[in-house]
């Protein structure tokens, strides 16, 4: 990437320097064992993919897969509450793991209990509602629960549960525990036993810190308090985050109470966690509920129950997911094999971050400035302070942050796999973004929620990116990752398509003239779609024919292609120097969700928008939605509707064409699928069709289409127009019935990428393809650019059209709908220029729709818009309104 012209805050950091002039030695790799080999062998589906969530969810090896498969396969493992063989099978299995668990945190079952539970939010549930908790009375102040404000949700959680027996809950910042470090020992009252709770982690999720694992012994001592409060302080270390790449020693840092989640350390299994009890705090430990395989014995007629023993038994109500569990053995066997134990998983780790820091710290803009602001505690001088997650926002060069939503997306570009928002960790996030109480509130009332893409609220930040590593990562996935940020941010776009995003090999688009001979756009007899209202009188698409007749929609196939060259000759000469009135220029529809559009000059509207627009998707072999995200190529299917046969005809290069009737398939089972988590009931249209697209895309995947007798209601009341009792309906779009974009809009873009091409020479984007990336259905000239984000609602003759917001954009953008091959510059560019959220075009939705008689939209037709500061601007009394957008 290192260019002649590089600044010196451009280059990449040299490893073998980086490591020369370190202070202390750096571990890479694993005593002679190959890395490379380990990564082919083991993890091959990484190939092409730099996954940096390791913090999120480490990836498990082929070789513990295989094993564990292999010994599902040779035994027979049964319910482990009885005393047949296989039973006894799964009762020593399961407890010779137990075990392995407590050796590979350095202590015993003289020591320690193993819980298993269904992950270490269910761990942390469990000690809050169990803790031996002694509630305020007249003449004492009970119990206390504190926890550091860089914890986990699931542990600040907890406090529901203590608010419920009405005990405090006292956040401690970092900051008061290093101070209370240093003040010492408070004094103590030896006859106050009252049992307090400190909650920690041994690593932060968000920044990677390390906490002083020395806070556990010096809390259980009464020599740093969290608070001053008289009793016995027990400690809960969250390890979940910390265990994944480190050694615990429990022999040395006895903590009461250790929740643990182990696809963080394995990959798999998943939903399986454990809570280590240390066996002096057991027997304080109280039950509310108790479960199969807990009782030793007791009465169903009265109120008798004496619990097992064993501590393990006691709290693992029902039969524990003992299958998981055995695949925990193989999990500890490949891991020891593969690196040699997590001493060597730590050095290594660690010093991928650390180089990943140092280079990524050392990145400046030519006036100076950094390219990342780096959330973190320590300096990345060692494992004992620092983890190997690095979390940051990237800086434009005036020193403003640009949204983790951004990065994520162009990081998607370069198949790189990173993390963003808060991490389930708000009070981390507050402190290093310095995001007050009263912002996140004003985060929520402004739609903010947690796990969303909503990055900036008034230009403030409202979470972070984070990469983390894991032990099968590399120097390349460090380096791409690095490379990645310097292409980006400090070098200038090259026009030069991706290579690790290149999909396979992709057919070449239909000819222009294979285009103009697809079947005609008509309109004819046909009986309500899926994107009408079951409550339309059928008469008004009986008497459709009449309408379509009226007006001679159905002309001869020559005549229908000089017409389909009339939008893209109207935007040309709008483009050349006109600023007339706003009028559409093009119109398309998209029949399946993220395949390629089907262009019109004149088509029907329905209750869901343009007639069969996104009626159709295409999923995978789970039922899952395939977009052009996952699946470039769907961009080169393209379907054609002939209204008048009832047929949509699907093509695509080197494959035959193949036809799929509009309203067939009704009789077909129903199934349930989801559209950005909208529930949807689909039918499958058919083994043909499936055949054909899974040819064609390589994997297995249907062709799905919404049932007509279901309606998917938009999450909100869009439209001011809308009467209490109505509720907008939408097809299979992501978020509105239409999506509009400006052509000036789109013209400024393509000046700024032709002027921004680093040679000085001629690369022009043609309009018609930028146009295409949007993937909007309503296409309109303007006077200035993005004067459409300023609009409140719009007129089309008789229609009238709600702007609901702007489309913000994804990825997707980058991909040429011509040829699937995918560009960062449109994203980049776009990003740069607008300085904030990515937004392109605005979603429409429809108001007060009246489809007493047919409706249609037609390229041509004038586009009254009016402004947001003025709501009478430029609309027209009704009796002057025009009756039809032919008009």
């Amino acid at each position: 990437m290192a260019g002649e012209d590089a600044h010196p805050g451009a280059e990449l950091l040299d490893f073998a320097q980086f490591r020369n002039s370190s202070a202390q030695p750096l571990v890479y790799g694993y005593d002679g064992r190959s890395l490379p080999e380990l990564r082919a062998r083991e993890f091959g589906r990484l190939a092409g993919t730099v996954y940096l969530d390791h913090a999120g969810a480490t990836l498990f090896p082929q070789s513990q897969l295989t094993s564990f498969t292999r010994d599902l396969s040779e035994n027979v493992y049964g319910n482990p509450h009885s005393q047949s063989i296989s039973s006894k099978l799964t009762h020593d299995t399961v407890e010779q793991v137990r075990y392995r668990i407590l050796a590979h945190f350095h202590t015993s079952p003289e020591d320690y209990s193993v819980i298993f539970t269904a992950g270490s939010t269910a761990a942390l549930k469990l000690v809050a509602e169990a803790f031996p908790w002694v509630s305020p009375g007249q003449e004492s102040s009970g119990s206390l629960f504190c926890y550091l404000t860089d914890n986990h949700t699931s542990v600040v959680g907890m406090r529901m549960v203590t608010k419920s027996v009405n005990i405090p809950s006292i956040p401690v910042r970092p900051e008061d525990m290093w101070l209370a470090e240093k003040r010492g020992a408070a004094a103590r009252d030896p006859d106050c036993q009252f049992p307090h709770l400190f909650c920690y982690p041994a690593q932060s999720n968000f920044s990677g810190t390390r906490y002083p694992l020395s806070w556990i012994g010096e809390v259980q001592s009464g020599r740093t308090c969290p608070v001053s409060a008289p009793g016995q302080w027990f400690v809960l270390l969250d390890a979940a985050s910390y265990v994944s790449t480190s050694s615990l020693d429990l022999s040395v840092h006895q903590a009461d109470f250790i929740p643990i989640s182990f696809y963080k350390i394995f990959g798999f299994p998943t939903g399986l966690g454990a809570l280590l009890v240390h066996n002096r705090i057991a027997p304080l430990l109280r039950k509310t509920y108790f479960g199969g395989g807990t009782a030793a014995a007791y009465l169903a007629g009265e109120d008798f129950y004496i619990p097992r023993q064993s501590v393990s038994e006691r709290f693992e109500d029902g039969t524990i997911s003992f299958l998981d569990v055995i695949a925990l053995k193989h999990g500890f066997d490949a891991l020891e094999s593969l690196t040699g134990g997590m001493e060597n998983i730590t050095q290594h780790t660690f010093t991928l971050a650390q180089y990943t820091y140092t280079a990524l710290s050392s990145l400046r803009y030519p006036n100076g400035a950094p390219v990342v602001r780096i959330y973190s505690n320590s300096d990345f001088s060692s494992p004992e302070v620092q983890g190997p997650i690095i979390n940051f926002n990237v800086l434009d060069d005036n020193g403003t942050i640009i949204g983790y939503s951004q990065v994520d997306k162009m990081a998607s570009l370069y198949n790189i796999q990173v993390r963003t928002g808060c991490f389930c960790n708000t009070g981390a996030c507050q402190r290093h973004l310095g995001i007050s109480d009263e912002m996140v509130k004003k985060h929520l009332q402004a739609g903010h929620v947690c796990g969303d893409d909503v990055d900036l609220i008034d230009g403030q930040p409202t979470g972070s990116v984070r990469i983390s590593f894991g032990y099968m990562s590399t120097l390349e996935d460090a380096q791409a990752f690095l490379r990645f940020i310097i292409a980006t941010r400090l070098r200038p776009s090259s026009g030069q398509a991706i290579p690790q995003a290149t999909p396979g090999e992709a057919g070449a688009p239909l000819a222009e003239s294979e285009a103009q001979n697809a079947v005609t756009a008509t309109v004819s007899r046909c009986r309500p779609s899926p994107q009408e209202d079951t409550r339309t009188d059928s008469r008004v698409w009986n008497d459709l024919l009449t309408a379509v007749d009226a007006v001679g929609l159905c002309p001869p196939v020559l005549e229908a292609n000089r017409t389909q060259q009339m939008p893209s000759e109207k935007a040309a000469s709008i483009l050349n120097g006109g600023v007339g009135p706003h009028v559409i220029t093009n119109l398309y529809l998209y029949p399946i969700k993220s395949c390629a559009a089907f262009e019109v000059t004149r088509w029907p509207v329905g209750n869901q928008g343009l007639l069969y627009d996104r009626s159709w998707m295409v999923v995978n072999h789970n039922g899952i939605c395939l977009s052009q995200k996952q699946e470039p190529r769907l961009c080169l299917i393209q379907p054609f509707i002939d209204l008048q046969q009832r047929i949509m005809v699907i093509k695509a290069k080197g494959m035959d064409p193949i036809e799929v009737p509009l309203e067939d398939g009704e009789k077909a089972p129903i199934c349930q699928s989801k559209v950005c988590a909208d529930r949807v009931n689909t039918y499958d249209c058919g083994e043909k069709i499936s055949s054909w697209l899974s040819k064609f895309l390589g994997r297995p995947c249907h062709l799905i289409k919404q049932s007509s007798d279901f309606q998917r209601n938009a999450k909100k009341k869009h439209s001011k127009g809308q009467s209490d009792d109505t509720t907008a309906t939408l097809s299979l779009v992501n978020e509105a019935q239409y999506l509009l974009i400006n052509t000036s809009s789109v013209l400024e873009l393509q000046q700024q990428l032709n002027a921004s091409d680093e040679n000085g020479k001629e690369n022009v984007l043609p309009m018609k393809d930028l146009i295409s990336r949007f993937r909007a259905n309503i296409i309109t000239n303007g006077t200035s650019a993005f004067e459409e984000e300023k609009w409140d609602e719009i007129s089309v003759g008789s229609l009238r059209f709600q702007v609901v917001g702007p489309c913000h954009r994804c990825q997707m953008i980058c991909i040429d709908q011509q040829t699937g091959q995918r560009n960062q510059d449109v994203f980049q560019k776009l990003s740069e220029s607008r300085r904030r959220k990515v937004n392109f075009g605005v979603y429409l939705m429809h108001m007060s729709l009246d489809l007493s008689s047919p409706r249609f939209l037609s390229v041509g037709s004038q586009v009254l818009p009016v402004l947001k500061e003025n709501t009478g601007g430029h609309d027209l009394p009704a009796s002057e309104k025009h009756q039809d957008v032919l008009s």
